[in-house]
């Protein structure tokens, strides 16, 4: 039975949630009464009675009125607001939050519902976009002047080395590195570079060369993307339940927690050092958390668009991989969270080959 009366249904835009508002007539109340009667009589343990054969006068007694219409406001609950949610057609993502009145016998029961909505995602065309960014995206070079500064930091490294060998202290080792004149520096010799595992000064400063510009390559790939998908996000409508901006907020701490942990510190530490509480703090990540849910949602959109997915092959040995690391984790937590970062990297190579 349908019974809610004074039905409003609305949109919260900001937090992307559905919210309905209704009341049921007193007698939907007293109709669901008779239910919860019923359901606290099975459970009751009275002494004189036995469980489901006791007295609604009795139940009353020893419950209170109260108690068995909040009984009956939650099967009222529980049976009219899916009907409502399913004529509405709401796409919602979870369970809705209700909160209810105080019901009173002869009086109406108020409530409100608040359930998060699925996201919506509106693409801009991204592969124009992404076309327009890779065409800026510059060759990478190693300059002579990159070079010389990398060898002659290499130099200073192996003065500091040799000094602290030598006995000196490291402290004072690295000041000296640091203060010497390029001339009075070890050169980077064959004998050298030899201890290193290269064949010659030659190979070396070749190798250094490469490694130089392999370091600027990954560089600029992360400038890349990170450029590319500012420009998708910044074309896109996203709309989405503040459910997300909470997991990105709850990932965001579980990593700073382990960052802290490796550094030999405590959150709890860390709070109390820079006097910010746990709210603060996620506060000023709240923007940070807000893109990263976007780009979450964007990326999983295009790969969804594209039919991307991991190849199996891959996925199945990057799985065998991280248990080595993380036994304990949950193997479908585990697979879905490397399956999809894997189909973020193919939405990823997919972009940058655009032209």
């Amino acid at each position: 039975m349908h019974g809610a009366k004074n039905v409003q249904i609305s949109r919260d835009e900001s937090n992307w949630e559905l919210e309905i508002k209704a009341e049921f007539p007193p007698e939907i109340l007293q109709h669901y009464r008779k239910e919860a009667v019923r359901d606290i009589g099975k459970n009751a343990k009275i002494s004189g009675f036995r469980p489901g054969h006791i007295p609604e006068a009795v139940l009353v007694r020893e419950f209170g009125e109260t108690a068995i219409l909040e009984h009956a406001a939650e099967h009222a609950i529980q049976h009219e607001l899916p009907e409502i949610l399913a004529a509405e057609k709401a796409n919602i993502v979870e369970a809705p939050r209700v909160s209810i009145e105080k019901p009173v016998s002869d009086k109406p029961l108020r409530f409100t519902a608040r359930a998060p909505l699925a996201p919506e995602i509106h693409l801009p065309d991204y592969k124009k976009i992404a076309g327009v960014r890779n065409a800026k995206q510059e060759t990478v070079s190693v300059s002579d002047g990159e070079h010389i500064e990398t060898q002659t930091h290499l130099r200073r490294e192996r003065a500091r080395i040799e000094k602290v060998e030598g006995g000196m202290e490291p402290a004072q080792a690295a000041e000296e590195a640091q203060k010497a004149k390029i001339e009075d520096l070890p050169p980077l010799d064959d004998e050298f570079v030899k201890s290193l595992g290269y064949a010659s000064a030659e190979d070396f400063t070749q190798k250094l060369r490469e490694h130089i510009k392999n370091e600027k390559e990954l560089q600029a790939k992360s400038k890349h993307r990170a450029e590319l998908i500012d420009d998708i996000v910044r074309e896109s409508r996203v709309s989405y339940p503040s459910i997300l901006r909470e997991y990105e907020l709850d990932d965001m701490e579980v990593r700073m927690r382990g960052d802290l942990e490796r550094m030999g510190k405590t959150f709890e530490e860390y709070m109390s050092e820079t006097k910010k509480t746990r709210d603060a703090i996620r506060l000023e990540w709240k923007e940070a958390a807000d893109k990263r849910a976007k780009i979450r949602l964007i990326l999983s959109e295009i790969a969804r668009t594209e039919r991307l997915e991991p190849d199996e092959l891959a996925l199945s040995h990057e799985i065998l991989h991280a248990k080595k690391h993380r036994a304990h984790a949950d193997p479908n937590v585990l697979r879905a969270h490397i399956a999809h970062a894997m189909r973020n990297e193919k939405v990823l190579e997919l972009l940058e080959k655009l032209s």
